[in-house]
Parts: structure tokens; sequence; C-alpha cells
């Protein structure tokens, strides 16, 4: 499911569970490993998906039963977004494809995001399936989307193609596919060049309010 490289001092991390890339127990539990990992090995994150698909969001075989399952999974997807908007490194997602729902979130939870070019949504799906954002959800939706969207993207639940998640904010840059492993690589890289006990203090410092919503 999980990939996990160094690249120079950079911290590669690839999931790939050959599907939708769903998040499931096993999901939250490979990434959140890794992250601590990088924590301690390297000076920024890069993080992909699998060719055409970044994330579905959660495994709906599990949500969908409702119930003390559903909310465990929902309670430990939380957990993991506040880890990765929190993290002291840069985190540089790459985005492979369609990021849906949770997968969408985790685009809006890193600090820079490249997505490829092509026919993918992108977007939080939550009230076209008859679901309420949770908190985590609506503090980074708060923080990063753009005003102009929020009531489209949280509200009336607008899909987007990679240029309109650009304007959204789930998105800073779409690039061609072959060179989003480069492209990606060459900003984490870049990150990694500044020092990480500031950039941590400042991101922390900038994103206070919004962690303190994320239980």
């Amino acid at each position: 499911m999980l990939n996990y490289q160094k690249n120079g001092e950079v911290a590669v991390i690839h999931i790939d569970d050959g599907k939708a890339n769903a998040i499931s127990h096993a999901f939250i539990e490979a990434l959140t490993d890794a992250l601590e990992r990088a924590r301690n090995e390297a000076s920024a994150v890069a993080l992909f998906g699998r060719p055409g698909r970044f994330s579905a969001g959660f495994d709906l075989s599990v949500v969908n039963a409702g119930g003390s399952a559903a909310q465990a999974l929902v309670a430990s997807g939380g957990a993991m977004l506040k880890a990765i908007y929190s993290h002291p490194l840069p985190l540089v997602v790459g985005c492979t494809g369609h990021a849906i729902a949770a997968g969408a979130l985790i685009l809006l939870a890193a600090d820079s995001r490249i997505g490829t070019a092509g026919d993918f949504k992108i977007g939080l799906n939550e009230t076209f399936i008859g679901a309420v954002l949770p908190p985590f959800a609506l503090a980074l939706a708060d923080d990063r989307l753009s005003k102009r969207h929020q009531t489209a993207a949280i509200i009336q639940a607008e899909l987007y193609d990679p240029i309109g998640a650009v304007d959204a904010g789930f998105l800073d840059l779409v690039v061609e596919p072959d060179a989003l492993m480069e492209d990606t690589l060459a900003e984490a890289a870049r990150l990694a060049a500044l020092p990480n006990a500031a950039y941590a203090g400042n991101k922390i410092a900038i994103r206070k309010p919004f962690i303190e919503r994320m239980p």
C-alpha cells in the first residue's frame, strides 16, 4: 500500500492500494507511520497517490454501514489530517488524479499541492452523498479554500477539474503528467533547504486557530 524512500533530504511517499486509494484504517496507519518516520529522517516530504487516483476518500463500505466503526474511521482520519496539517516539515503533494472527499482534504492539509493535468475531479462531495462535513474538514476548508468558492465547494458539492481546483484552492499548480514527479520533488527540495525550525514555527503559528478546531 505504501512505499517510502529518501531522495536527498526529501522523504518520498507513494500510496497505492491498486484500487481507488480509499482511506481505511490500514491507509491511515501506514501514512501516519511514514510521516513520523520522515519527521526524524528528512527535511521535507513529497506525497503521491497512484496513477489516475490520488484518493477517493474514506472507505465507503465502512462509512455507509454507520455505527461505531464508521465513527472510529472518521475520527482516525481526522487525526491523520491534523498530523498532515501540523507536520513540522514542508509537505508537498503530487496529486496524481482524482481527489474526492477526504482525498481532497489531504490536499487542503498539505503545504504545496501540484496536480496533474487531465480529466480528473477534485473536491468535496459530502452534500451530494448526504453527509455533513466534520469540524476538522470545515477547519481545513475555511483556511485553504478561496472565499469565492466556499459555498460551491463546501455546501453545493461542486467538483473541479485540475485548473478549476487551482482557482478554488485545492491545488497550487497544474503540470503535464510526465512532469508531475520531477516538479513535485523539486518543490520539496526547495522547501527542504529552508531552516526547518523557522518553517515549523511559522506554520504552526499561522495555522494555530484552525488546528484548535480539529479535535
